[in-house]
């Protein structure tokens, strides 16, 4: 390489160039039961694309549907989007607006984060009351193609909110335990 190619490139020893050059690991797991959980979502989401694709193809192929698998898919669509909120509220991925929280630092930074873990315990409660309240009215409800208890199916609301709040009382529980001082900005 010549002299003037190589200035532009960084030293070896500058942070990050193997992060340019290398592909990224993948993120080992922490328990056996997340990566357990983690392969019962793949599975879900997996079953929830073939039965759309079977679908598809009998409606292609032979202009009519199979009832059933309409149904199913959307069970597996609902079972998937509340158990990838559980993993989202445990890998801390979930959707966060942090537009004033990151300029403020110290006692003001962790008063306000107090209070967003309180929302979000209030907001919890909330969907854990609706979602127990939902499945206690549908206990003697029965599905049209396949004649499944709607009970077992919005059973899923309540839990994601109970594992929720439960990940949120830890996390609101750490942040009063932690001083003020360790707050920064953004």
């Amino acid at each position: 390489m010549s002299d003037d190619i190589s200035k532009n490139f960084p030293p070896d020893h500058a942070p990050g160039v193997h992060a340019l050059l290398e592909p990224e690991q993948e993120p080992k797991h922490d328990t056996m039961g997340q990566l357990l959980f983690e392969i019962f979502c793949a599975v879900i989401f997996l079953g929830m694309i073939g039965l759309v694709f079977y679908n598809a193809l009998l409606r292609y192929i032979f202009s009519s549907s199979y009832p059933p698998s309409e149904e199913w898919a959307r069970f597996l669509f609902m079972y998937i989007t509340f158990f990838g909120a559980i993993e989202a509220f445990i890998c801390k991925k979930h959707i966060a607006v942090d537009l004033l929280v990151t300029t403020l630092e110290g006692t003001k930074r962790k008063a306000v984060d107090i209070l967003a873990s309180a929302c979000s315990l209030f907001a919890l409660g909330l969907l854990f009351y609706g979602g127990v309240v939902n499945v206690l009215q549908t206990l003697d409800t029965y599905s049209v193609a396949t004649n499944v208890n709607m009970a077992f199916i919005n059973g899923t609301l309540p839990v994601m909110a109970l594992v929720g709040f439960v990940v949120e009382l830890r996390s609101l529980a750490s942040l009063v335990r932690r001083p003020a001082s360790t707050f920064q900005k953004g």
